[in-house]
């Protein structure tokens, strides 16, 4: 099995795993304040990303290398949580899916732009038309829903492209589970105190449901997801492989749909199919 066909595995392995994100933090929101739950999930995860990287022996990032790490952190680590879960007090989780269209789009220009991939021009007409698709699709079924959701879900989206670009870009050098760890580890100093400062006045009023959301969001959407995902893009290449987020949508909804009850219309599939085809062109063309 050759690096390309593995980059593909694991990136497929990480969409799976992220697909979650945007449910888990629709309930997680439900029991707690959005900067809570993006300090405490960082928090959660930093911690585990200590211990295995003392665990493990890692060396220190080198001091070039933080400026990159940092990009990593505001991007995915602060960013994008934070304006999801600001997002999703405005509009549903399966609405705010369909703006994750974009992301391939986004990380594949960060990718040109950061990490120096060249795909072919049948990529970009694969990339732009699934990307038309998704966001063609959120212009005709409601963007009127909110207006400051739709505007925080694009801002995300665009922090989450660059964050994704920059890590891979790390990942050749660093690895891919020792990139988010140390930007975890980064971003700690700021997120702990503010998780404590930010924390609910009561937890008795929190649900279960809220507690499994940050569990999830803090477990696999901050560290386990990103392993198999930068790994990914680090072995097939930032563009090629980021073109796999166009089917995150698909599996979000149906999370949507199975846990959270949200209505997923028939359009909302056919919508999804037509991206599967565009991520199967993107990934014929993009090298």
């Amino acid at each position: 099995m050759d690096d390309t066909t593995r980059g593909w595995i694991n990136g497929g392995i990480g969409v799976a795993i992220f697909a979650g994100s945007l449910p888990a933090t629709r309930i997680a929101v439900s029991g707690f304040t959005p900067v809570f739950l993006t300090c405490a999930r960082a928090s959660i995860a930093a911690a585990l990303a200590v211990a295995l990287l003392m665990l493990l022996r890692q060396q220190r990032p080198q001091r070039q290398q933080l400026a990159s790490l940092a990009v990593v952190a505001l991007g995915v680590v602060v960013g994008f949580p934070l304006l999801t879960a600001l997002a999703l007090q405005q509009v549903t989780s399966a609405h705010s899916m369909v703006f994750v269209g974009l992301l391939p789009l986004c990380t594949a220009i960060f990718g040109v732009l950061r990490g120096g991939d060249r795909p072919r021009p049948a990529f970009w007409a694969f990339s732009l038309l699934g990307s038309a698709l998704v966001v063609g699709y959120a212009a005709m079924g409601g963007l009127q829903a909110s207006l400051r959701g739709d505007l925080l879900m694009l801002a995300a989206v665009l922090v989450c492209g660059l964050g994704y670009a920059e890590g891979a870009r790390l990942s050749r050098r660093l690895g891919g589970w020792q990139v988010i760890s140390w930007a975890l580890v980064l971003a700690l100093p700021l997120m702990l105190p503010l998780a404590w400062l930010s924390r609910p006045d009561s937890l008795a009023s929190i649900t279960p449901p809220a507690w499994l959301g940050l569990g999830y969001v803090s477990l696999f959407s901050m560290l386990i997801g990103f392993i198999f995902w930068y790994r990914g893009l680090a072995q097939g290449g930032v563009a090629a492989v980021g073109q796999i987020q166009l089917l995150q949508p698909f599996l979000g909804l149906a999370l949507a749909a199975g846990l959270l009850h949200e209505p997923v219309r028939a359009s909302m599939l056919w919508i999804m199919a037509g991206a599967a085809v565009c991520v199967a062109g993107a990934r014929r063309f993009a090298h």
